[in-house]
């Protein structure tokens, strides 16, 4: 697997990236120029906006459109936190097999199957990294932020990348900080509250039962709806990062700068195995493509990045993509505009055999 997805441990510099350019030596095989192009087709078709970083880690050519602008990156900051967690594997204080408490407050709504067992229950390392990164399991998520430590989440992402990440917070203060945003007194909902909320599926239904949890009549929330609250809470920038930010933080994990080999390698595969997503980039790739990728979903906002490896490349480095929409609030439509950026990437030439010599 290192052989595969790992690059050099020497690289040349990144290429500059500014938003909407092709960046790298015109002298290099040609596929910046038709995918940019192709990109800003996407985006002219599409209501919501689109950002994108692609990077070749063999050339060190990149194309960039909108990548300096701060995205949300919804579950995408799963990455930095798995990397946090098996620096504590290498360290020795804790193995895969450790098996953590799950707490009371641990619990958040979201996909995966760590939900369907009760505080107290004690489950490993391992299967609560693999449900975060393969499921983008929530509750999985804060209860491995709270082994490794939110400063050390930030602080690593600090150390990996100096610049163009906004502060992580739990995915439970995700969901306080949005109902924060109609009564004050939701930045202490426990984690059952936030199940809860989560079981009123329609927004007048979740509004109503954000009343009864806080004690509160409907009349005490803030005369905005469900789509403001999340709006505002967008604002924050708590979560978020540039793509040209992300995507170097993916490229140091690629070229074993983030771990050491056998994690590096332990972590590539778990994200080689991510069954969210498939009707995004995945989608639009060549079927023996290989995508190592983490996807983020929430109201009006989704990603997918990783690091794509095709048989035509050979053992040579991947391309590395980071691919945002925000403003559509149609999920199938915003996975469709992925789904495109995709099939620009393939028709691009990037991810053949001509690309690297």
């Amino acid at each position: 697997m290192r052989s595969r997805f790992l690059a050099h441990a020497l690289f040349a510099a990144l290429a500059a990236a500014l938003a909407g350019t092709a960046t790298g030596d015109s002298a290099q095989p040609d596929w910046q120029e038709p995918l940019l192009e192709r990109l800003q087709a996407i985006t002219a078709k599409q209501k919501g906006e689109l950002g994108v970083y692609v990077k070749d880690l063999h050339s060190n050519l990149a194309v960039t459109l909108r990548a300096e602008e701060r995205w949300y990156m919804a579950s995408g900051i799963k990455v930095p936190v798995a990397i946090a967690v098996l620096r504590g594997v290498e360290r020795g204080d804790w193995q895969l097999d450790t098996r953590l408490s799950l707490e009371a407050d641990d619990f958040v709504d979201g996909a995966g199957s760590t939900n369907q067992y009760g505080p107290g229950e004690r489950l490993s390392v391992r299967f609560l990294l693999e449900q975060m990164i393969i499921y983008s399991d929530n509750t999985a998520t804060d209860r491995l932020i709270r082994l490794a430590g939110l400063d050390a989440v930030n602080g690593l992402v600090r150390e990996l990348v100096p610049e163009g990440f906004e502060p992580i917070t739990t995915l439970g203060d995700v969901r306080r900080h949005i109902y924060a945003e109609l009564h004050p007194a939701a930045a202490k909902l426990g984690g059952r509250d936030l199940l809860r909320l989560r079981q009123a599926r329609q927004d007048d239904a979740r509004l109503n039962r954000l009343a009864e949890l806080l004690g509160v009549p409907r009349s005490a929330l803030a005369p905005i709806s469900l789509g403001s609250a999340y709006t505002a809470y967008y604002r924050s920038n708590l979560n978020a990062a540039t793509l040209s930010a992300y995507g170097e933080l993916l490229e140091r994990l690629a070229t074993g700068q983030a771990l050491g080999n056998e994690q590096t390698a332990y972590l590539l595969s778990v994200m080689s195995r991510v069954k969210t997503g498939s009707k995004r980039l995945i989608a639009g790739l060549p079927k023996d493509a290989r995508l190592a990728h983490k996807t983020g979903t929430q109201r009006a906002r989704i990603c997918d990045s990783g690091l794509i490896e095709t048989p035509q490349r050979g053992a040579a480095e991947p391309v590395l993509i980071v691919a945002c929409v925000q403003g559509e609030l149609s999920l199938s439509k915003a996975e469709r505009t992925l789904r495109q950026v995709g099939e620009a990437l393939t028709d691009s030439g990037v991810l053949s055999r001509d690309a690297i010599n």
